[in-house]
């Protein structure tokens, strides 16, 4: 094995050896990145590129990260694109994370509804699923199972892994620990079909539909929402790409809808049409 070097050093692995990042390599994979999905992986960042990439080299045929890198450019399906962004980006999520947003959306929002309006909700970076299904909980637990027909959730992510395990919608007992106790009695049954895990009840779960999203991207045609769901996906983006971001977000909010975002993010200095309600919730202005 050639010995390490501040530069040379090499990555020892699973299966095989890889060579460190160099700063050419990161320039490649850091302006990939930024050009396909907007991740602004700034100068400082070679540290966080090498370990999150370099797991995941380690069970692929590859020596080094400028392999890698033409296999990910080659790769006419996307799948090697998609799986190097999982791999870049976390996935960090949890039933009722960010409390005060269900809370609001329980409190606030429900009670302004008229009682037979359809209520459309977009969790525009659902992750592993979570979120949706706290929000498909917040309104049973405020409207009851019998209106429930009236809910449409869209769950969108740009990962795969992450919609696979959501669709599956089976989770282990510890990760239902954030939802109050009463909560899980009333909306939680084992699964079936994977012994020793849970799932969400059948009624909750068919008034979710998840589907593949680059937010980056132009949208598909989605419609409107009464509230937007996207919390803590700008923090990856540049500016430039936030604002976009932020515009389109607007455009599928109906007048007088919500935008929430995570508690870490802020809409101030940007140019759009949301009035500021709260910290990380906004409201599309009744009139343009």
């Amino acid at each position: 094995m050639p010995e390490p070097s501040a530069r040379g050093a090499w990555l020892a692995g699973t299966n095989q050896e890889i060579r460190s990042l160099t700063e050419a390599e990161f320039e490649k994979i850091s302006q990939l990145a930024r050009e396909r999905f907007g991740l602004d992986l700034k100068k400082g960042k070679e540290v966080l590129v090498s370990a999150r990439l370099g797991k995941h080299l380690r069970n692929l045929p590859f020596k080094s990260f400028s392999e890698y890198y033409r296999y990910v450019v080659e790769d006419r399906t996307g799948e090697a694109l998609a799986a190097m962004i999982d791999a870049l980006t976390t996935n960090h999520t949890g039933f009722l994370r960010e409390p005060a947003h269900f809370e609001f959306l329980a409190k606030t929002v429900l009670p302004s509804l008229p009682p037979n309006k359809p209520l459309r909700i977009w969790s525009a970076a659902c992750s592993t699923g979570e979120e949706p299904y706290s929000i498909a909980a917040t309104v049973a637990e405020a409207w009851g199972y019998h209106r429930l027909p009236l809910l449409d959730i869209l769950a969108t992510d740009i990962s795969r892994r992450a919609l696979n395990s959501a669709m599956s919608g089976s989770y282990r007992p510890e990760r239902f620990a954030g939802l109050p106790p009463e909560w899980i009695r009333t909306h939680v049954i084992p699964d079936s079909q994977s012994p020793g895990y849970k799932r969400f009840r059948p009624e909750l779960t068919r008034r979710i539909q998840f589907r593949r999203l680059n937010l980056v991207d132009p949208f598909p045609p989605v419609g409107t929402f009464s509230v937007i769901f996207c919390r803590n996906v700008m923090i990856y983006f540049d500016r430039t790409t936030q604002e976009r971001l932020i515009s389109r977000l607007t455009e599928c909010l109906e007048r007088g809808g919500y935008l929430l975002v995570g508690h870490s993010e802020s809409l101030s200095g940007f140019h759009h049409d949301l009035e500021y309600i709260k910290p990380s919730i906004y409201r599309r202005r009744l009139r343009g």
